[in-house]
């Protein structure tokens, strides 16, 4: 079955293109030009993935990004001509899966679309394996994160990273192997993108996230997931 594909661009034309690439490569596509639109689109028929516009009309990329993430783990793929770094990190602060700056090649955000979806369905396996590190318990084959049997909801990114983390506690990762966790196409990101979800899986993990005891940082070398306490 082809995935659906919701593109959010308030540009007809571009958007128009995306529809086409995308259509070509076997998926079925919606195409909506307004912020309201489009999550209600969300909603009602939630896709597959999102191709999220930052600047739409009524409401932008970065609300409807903020309220998805509030309620569920679907992958969104921002579309932006903002280009800085800051840019960059306050799309997968709120909960982005990646990022493009226009103008971009079509072929470029096919591919990108292709391997979000990928990661996506990863998940299936033969036999439920789960992952545990102290009060931590990560299902890869239900995509499902637990503190102390309490239900914590991550992007696919943030996913990964910490699934990579708890597969081998107290391991030290550097930056750059954790990076590669979550990036494809030699997208020019910096480390500070592992630090930014970084802080954000701790806001979801740890009791206090100035204080953490799970997931610990190595100065001058990455990070590690400690074991921590069962009642944290």
């Amino acid at each position: 079955m082809s995935a659906n594909v919701l593109v959010a661009e308030d540009d007809e034309k571009q958007a128009e293109l995306i529809r086409r690439y995308l259509v070509h490569d076997g998926y079925a596509v919606t195409v909506v030009h307004d912020g309201p639109t489009a999550l209600d689109e969300t909603v009602k028929r939630p896709p597959d993935l999102l191709v999220l516009d930052w600047m739409l009309p009524g409401l932008d990329g970065l609300e409807i990004c903020r309220r998805i993430r509030a309620t569920g783990d679907m992958p969104i793929l921002m579309l932006t001509a903002r280009s800085t770094e800051d840019d960059l990190l306050l799309g997968l602060d709120i909960g982005a899966d990646d990022y493009m700056t226009k103008p971009f090649r079509p072929r470029e955000l096919v591919a990108r679309v292709r391997t979000l979806l990928r990661r996506t369905r990863q998940q299936e396996r033969p036999e439920e394996v789960l992952l545990k590190a102290g009060p931590l318990t990560v299902a890869p084959d239900r995509h499902e994160v637990a503190v102390n049997g309490r239900p914590v909801n991550c992007t696919p990114s943030e996913f990964r990273l910490l699934s990579t983390l708890v597969a081998a506690p107290e391991r030290v990762f550097t930056r750059a192997q954790l990076l590669h966790c979550i990036t494809d196409h030699g997208r020019a990101v910096t480390e500070r993108t592992v630090d930014m979800h970084m802080v954000n899986l701790r806001k979801k993990i740890e009791i206090s996230p100035r204080r953490p005891v799970l997931l610990l940082t190595v100065h001058g070398v990455g990070y590690k997931l400690s074991r921590g306490r069962r009642d944290v």
